[in-house]
């Protein structure tokens, strides 16, 4: 996949798209962060011929995107897999979903929420059945663990930002911005009813864009006996196409919550969330309903 070298070379934007290409590139790295690795997958999920899914698959591979990783001899058939330089684009392909959703499938409103009847809220409940893909996040005490506790019924409810008020200030016009207001009332209603998770077999996380000191700082703040999750570099967001919005310059969630099965498939979603605390009562009932059903299997 070489291409004519294209114009400033001093400019950044330039050179990137001499190695992106175009945009069936960006779909494929967009598949492969989702967890789709395969050639025979990858074409059928893009629907595009054999020859040019090779051609862009060489081209990130000899660009360091993406590296080839062996799972047959005979044949010789390969996983294609991020690089560190390709896991660099995530925050990318996160912006320009957000672009996309907001400018040109919207209205151009800031928002952290979506309507019920929106083809963002069809994309999000359309992830029940799809698994998360396997991945580290870093907690805020510094561990880190995969987004569905192995073995475990997880619900993973995502916020966009909650802030402790001697560690950090709101971003500007926070409380302008629909759905924005409500992670702290969340996490605690979470961290009230966290015993009720567990005794109906589910462990609970929060996960944010936040950095894992921010959400340290919170955490001690609201005393949270579960832990919260940094996607600050949008690996969870950009491997399930979740929805999110700008402000304060992050990238940060909105607020939907991904009820997860003991083999880290999507059983239940909820989103739009428009009651932060009357949603994690909804969600013990649904923990209830699935996981008891499961154990008296």
């Amino acid at each position: 996949m070489r291409r004519a070298e294209l114009g400033d070379a001093d400019c950044g934007i330039a050179q990137a798209l001499g190695v992106l290409g175009d945009w069936w590139t960006f779909l494929i790295v967009r598949e492969i962060a989702g967890g789709t690795t395969r050639f025979d997958a990858l074409q059928r999920e893009l629907g595009v011929s054999r020859r040019a899914l090779t051609e862009r698959l060489g081209g990130l591979v000899e660009h360091g995107v993406l590296r080839r990783q062996p799972y047959s001899a005979h044949p010789p058939r390969h996983d294609y897999l991020l690089t560190g330089k390709g896991e660099a684009l995530l925050p990318v392909l996160v912006a320009l979903q957000d672009w996309g959703t907001r400018h040109v499938m919207g209205d151009g409103a800031l928002t952290a929420t979506a309507g019920a009847d929106s083809a963002e809220a069809r994309r999000v409940h359309h992830l029940v059945g799809r698994r998360v893909p396997a991945m580290t996040l870093r907690r805020h005490d510094g561990g880190a663990e995969p987004p569905a506790v192995p073995g475990r019924w997880t619900v993973l409810y995502l916020f966009p930002g909650a802030f402790a008020p001697e560690a950090q200030g709101l971003p500007p016009g926070w409380a302008e911005i629909p759905g924005a207001v409500g992670c702290t009332l969340e996490s605690r209603t979470y961290a009230d009813r966290h015993e009720r998770f567990r005794a109906a077999g589910a462990e609970v996380r929060g996960v944010s864009t936040q950095r894992p000191d921010q959400l340290a700082a919170f955490a001690a703040h609201a005393r949270l006996p579960y832990p919260l999750l940094s996607d600050v570099d949008a690996r969870l967001a950009a491997g399930l196409l979740l929805p999110t919005f700008r402000a304060g310059g992050v990238d940060r969630f909105k607020r939907l919550t991904l009820l997860v099965d003991p083999e880290a498939v999507v059983r239940s979603v909820q989103f739009p969330v428009t009651d932060p605390a009357g949603s994690v009562d909804e969600m013990l009932i649904e923990v209830r309903r699935r996981a008891g059903a499961t154990a008296g299997r």
